[in-house]
């Protein structure tokens, strides 16, 4: 079925469907530049909101902990539909909900990599680090329909601008060849979002992502390439995730698929995010929501003992698996609290064993039994 014909208009249905008229509640919303609103099967539950944009460099806020200056987001709202996604209440900006809004209302900025191209041209313009996929993912599905990212790509390499990004999606995979020849005009940082191995909780979490499987040959594909690649291990789900078991399994398979680096780290409960992921334990794991209550308080992060016990897990087995010494996805930030998990170790070395809850001293450290 035409994309066309798809467009949803003021007092208009899909006529397609012989329903009668009504009004189209979703082209009335007051987006800047809204061009038209579309729904199709092929999207199912999902409206894009087509803008024109006046502007697509975002500068970072002063005093932000985030390691560039400058982002670049096709997309507003995301279909994976991630649960713990840290940028659902960034929706609530246009008006739209943090929760359901954000996996089904998706803002695409049709004229993306034209109006980048110009602003890229202006003579104030420093050349510094843009990134991709900080807020929604520059390559959910609707990217395979609008094909925005190739000229973002082409635009940010042709000025000289050096650029990373961080997907989940396994359409990156198109733009390879794209992406090896901008790595020969400037430097090309790729980033793929993996934090599990368990197929059956990420088609739970994170329902309209490519599973850990495509994700793992997505990472083979861009080292096959010659591709340095990144893997953001974010977030750690506690009593989800975090179990010894799972942590060997990601590392391990990270290690086999030629990852350079990985970053991880425990789940970050943002307001916006932490209403949406609460209701979904609540409904999936009703085992948990305590514990979870417990263990995150009224703050965002979890228990300053429960993070200092995550990342003595994720240091032992990156060690374990050969990423001592590596670095991680230079987007480190974004997903979680980084500052405690990436100490290094020798090659071969196993870090030592801190006391903490469930231990005695020169054991291995049991997971905090305490929430």
């Amino acid at each position: 079925m035409r994309w066309d014909a798809q467009a949803l208009r003021p007092a208009l249905t899909d006529t397609t469907a012989g329903n009668a008229p009504a009004p189209a509640a979703d082209a009335l919303l007051p987006l800047a530049g809204l061009v038209r609103s579309v729904s199709t099967p092929e999207f199912a539950g999902v409206t894009f909101h087509e803008v024109t944009a006046k502007s697509v460099l975002n500068k970072v806020a002063a005093g932000s902990r985030m390691p560039f200056e400058w982002t670049v987001n096709p997309y507003r709202g995301c279909s994976h539909a991630c649960v713990y996604c840290f940028a659902r209440k960034s929706h609530t900006y246009l008006d739209f909900d943090a929760g359901l809004d954000f996996d089904s209302q998706v803002v695409v900025k049709i004229n993306a990599a034209e109006v980048l191209r110009k602003e890229l041209a202006k003579p104030s313009w420093g050349h510094h680090h843009v990134a991709l996929g900080t807020n929604t993912d520059p390559y959910q599905r609707a990217e395979g329909r609008y094909q925005l990212m190739p000229g973002i790509i082409r635009a940010l390499a042709d000025s000289g601008t050096p650029l990373s990004i961080l997907t989940k999606g396994t359409l990156l995979a198109r733009d390879i060849p794209l992406l090896k020849h901008a790595a020969t005009q400037v430097p090309v940082g790729i980033g793929i979002s993996l934090a599990m191995t368990d197929e059956q909780l990420s088609e739970a979490v994170e329902p309209g992502t490519p599973g850990p499987r495509a994700r793992l040959k997505l990472v083979s594909r861009l080292r096959d390439a010659g591709l340095p690649c990144g893997v953001m291990a974010m977030p750690i789900l506690p009593w989800l995730s975090d179990s010894d078991d799972a942590l060997d399994s990601l590392f391990g398979s990270l290690a086999a698929a030629g990852a350079t680096g990985v970053t991880a780290g425990a789940l970050y409960l943002k307001p916006g995010t932490r209403e949406w992921f609460m209701q979904w334990i609540a409904a999936r794991h009703p085992e948990l929501a305590g514990r979870y209550r417990r263990l995150y308080g009224t703050g965002s992060y979890a228990s300053k003992e429960y993070r200092e016990w995550l990342a003595g897990r994720i240091r032992y087995f990156k060690s374990r698996h050969g990423f001592y010494g590596s670095h991680g996805f230079s987007h480190r930030d974004l997903a979680g609290d980084p500052r405690e998990e990436d100490a290094q170790y020798p090659a071969g070395s196993i870090p030592a064993a801190r006391t903490g809850p469930g231990t005695s001293a020169g054991a291995e450290p049991a997971q905090p039994t305490l929430f």
